[in-house]
């Protein structure tokens, strides 16, 4: 199982009894870490029938320049530098945050690519 659930401790120390189990809709998934390559996008059913789209491999990315106001096409050579992780930069993995090198130079993710299955950014160079 994936979930973790509330601590079983107040912050004093006293133990919290559940009042009841968990329940198969507060269960996560692994995170789907999203990789420079030939696009490959994986379906996943949500609760309520919706479905997600997790990418999780794709060079190209749709780059907004400010200077010219419209959205680019441009190709993900390598993730310079990420925030989430210690070894994402070094790992290739996009996420929301991560500074990505493109054709055009280089640019922050706005979205958050592993749910929404496009890799959306803005240049800032």
């Amino acid at each position: 199982m994936v979930w973790q659930g509330r601590s079983r401790r107040t912050y004093t120390g006293k133990l919290i009894r559940p009042a009841r189990k968990k329940r198969k809709y507060e269960m996560g998934r692994p995170q789907v870490e999203t990789l420079i390559g030939e696009r490959k996008i994986k379906k996943e059913r949500c609760r309520g029938g919706n479905i997600k789209i997790k990418l999780v491999r794709d060079k190209f990315a749709n780059v907004y320049v400010p200077a010219e106001g419209k959205v680019v096409r441009a190709e993900v050579t390598n993730v310079v530098e990420n925030r989430a992780h210690v070894h994402y930069a070094r790992k290739n993995v996009i996420t929301k945050g991560a500074i990505i090198q493109t054709s055009l130079g280089k640019a922050k993710v706005t979205n958050r690519p592993s749910q929404e299955g496009v890799i959306n950014a803005i240049l800032i160079e």
